[in-house]
């Protein structure tokens, strides 16, 4: 069946892939992560994505992932949508985090292809109804095959909407002929996952995004989103093309957007603390880079 319209946003539409701040010594920093998520909803996020990418998910405990969703729930009470990761390559793994983030009060689940192993399509197909089945949760799938070394490929994900409580999809995999064949073929509300694509995909039906880059700048997508919605199409491209050096700063550089989030962050004297290893931290040189690509953006916006 063709959709005929923008899915209603289940999570809000922007939402922002929030890091995980640590302190100086490598622990969750819970009260900081509190304050940053007050902040990134204050300027402008009507959702945030917890202990995904780049919250290091991979290197955080899930004692920690529990701790994190209930601190931030604390900072921000019921104001945006919680979006828990809680994938892994291992599927009873993945099942025990969804369970976990619900009983910590998420409001939903980013799952992603279980990476390394590489399964075939219907075994991605089973990974994903296993855990949209073991909580009451609505899930978004996670489609990043630049790091998981599997995509969902459309058809799949066109399957996996008739699950009802799979609802969502963040869109990392640089195939917007294939994200545009489900976007016509169901009603699963698509979420940009790169900062570069989130007006293109916007303007073909997205619900929104889900940005590495609104860590520093919350209220500069949600102001392409406005834009657009009102007609100003002129402005929503000025608005995304000004964002271009700072996209290309965070996330074209050599540096996964953990580390470049957490150095401008920490520039900025934000919470965030050093990325865990095997992660390290980034250099002055491209610590003031990002900080002069931040205040080009804000200066002229």
């Amino acid at each position: 069946m063709t959709s005929t319209h923008k899915p209603a946003p289940p999570f809000g539409r922007t939402l922002c892939a929030m890091v995980t701040p640590f302190t100086e010594d490598g622990a969750l920093d819970a009260d900081g992560a509190g304050r940053l998520a007050a902040r990134l909803v204050d300027q402008g996020c009507d959702g945030l994505v917890l202990s995904g990418t780049t919250g290091e998910s991979p290197t955080t405990s899930d004692a920690e992932k529990a701790d994190l969703i209930t601190a931030v729930r604390a900072a921000v009470g019921d104001r945006v949508a919680l979006v828990a990761g809680v994938g892994t390559s291992d599927t009873r793994h993945t099942v025990e985090l969804a369970v976990a983030a619900e009983k910590a009060g998420a409001d939903g689940v980013l799952v992603v292809t279980p990476y390394y192993s590489r399964p075939p399509q219907e075994a991605v197909t089973a990974h994903f109804l296993e855990v949209a089945d073991a909580s009451g949760l609505p899930v978004m799938l996670y489609d990043i095959p630049g790091r998981t070394g599997t995509r969902i490929e459309p058809d799949t994900m066109i399957g996996l909407a008739e699950h009802p409580r799979i609802v969502a999809v963040k869109d990392c995999s640089y195939d917007f002929l294939g994200t545009q064949k489900v976007l016509a073929r169901t009603e699963l509300a698509y979420y940009a996952g790169c900062d570069e694509h989130v007006l293109a995909l916007y303007a073909v039906g997205a619900a929104g995004c889900v940005s590495t880059v609104a860590n520093a700048v919350p209220g500069h997508f949600t102001a392409i989103l406005d834009a657009f919605d009102a007609g100003d199409t002129a402005r929503a491209t000025a608005l995304q093309l000004a964002a271009t050096p700072l996209i290309e700063a965070m996330m074209g550089a050599g540096l996964p957007g953990t580390v470049t989030a957490k150095a401008l962050l920490t520039r900025l004297g934000l919470p965030a603390g050093p990325p865990r290893a095997p992660l390290r931290p980034a250099g002055r040189e491209t610590a003031d880079g990002l900080r002069a690509r931040y205040e080009e953006l804000v200066s002229a916006w």
